[in-house]
């Protein structure tokens, strides 16, 4: 789907989860009797290539883990609190964890709750992206942060890089939310070519936990 394109950016998480075309993804909540069960991604040719566990699955609040369709691990995504946090800023934080050959974490990004403010519906969530980046023209970490504009709670939001560039949108479908009938448990996510679907998807997995979505208990 989408213009196939030759420029390649630098992932987050890997490169063999980006596509050299636009990537239409759908979300799918998993069924409400497993409370915080998480979500699964599918492609356009109906495969699994992600799925998301909460804390109905993992046991444990504030954590999440997104898989590839082969059910291996790409991020352990956690809340950040306590005293030590608060004393440092204003807002908890979410973090972000890769892992490298040798299976130890590595802090990929970082985005503040924005649960308290705001921000949530109508502003810009800031998501830091950590980790020396290459210097390439057509980098969009190349000033260390995307962003999240519109709402998520409305399926009617983008993820930009630092200049303002569309990289992924929510959205759904009318037809889609008059089959399903409430648009948290089936939308879209329309990810750039050459961008990294895992990250994306880690993202959305944030935001869904904040607004009390599929992931929390």
């Amino acid at each position: 789907m989408g213009v196939r394109s030759s420029k390649a950016v630098d992932p987050v998480v890997s490169r063999r989860y980006s596509s050299e075309t636009e990537a239409m993804l759908v979300v799918r909540r998993r069924p409400h009797m497993v409370n915080g069960g998480g979500f699964v991604v599918s492609n356009s040719k109906q495969q699994v290539v992600f799925t998301v566990d909460g804390c109905g699955v993992l046991g444990t609040k504030d954590k999440l883990v997104l898989k590839n369709g082969d059910g291996n691990n790409l991020l352990l995504i956690r809340k950040m609190g306590g005293m030590v946090q608060a004393l440092n800023m204003v807002h908890k934080k979410w973090e972000g964890f890769g892992y490298d050959n040798e299976g130890t974490e590595k802090l990929l990004f970082t985005l503040k709750n924005p649960k308290e403010s705001c921000l949530v519906q109508h502003g810009l969530i800031r998501i830091l992206v950590h980790g020396k980046p290459k210097i390439s023209t057509c980098n969009i970490y190349s000033n260390n942060y995307v962003q999240i504009k519109g709402s998520f709670a409305e399926r009617d939001c983008n993820i930009m890089d630092s200049d303002g560039r569309n990289i992924a949108q929510v959205r759904i479908e009318k037809e889609m939310e008059e089959m399903v009938g409430n648009k948290k448990d089936l939308y879209n996510i329309i990810v750039k070519a050459n961008v990294d679907q895992a990250f994306i998807v880690g993202v959305i997995a944030i935001l869904d936990y904040i607004h009390g979505e599929s992931t929390i208990c």
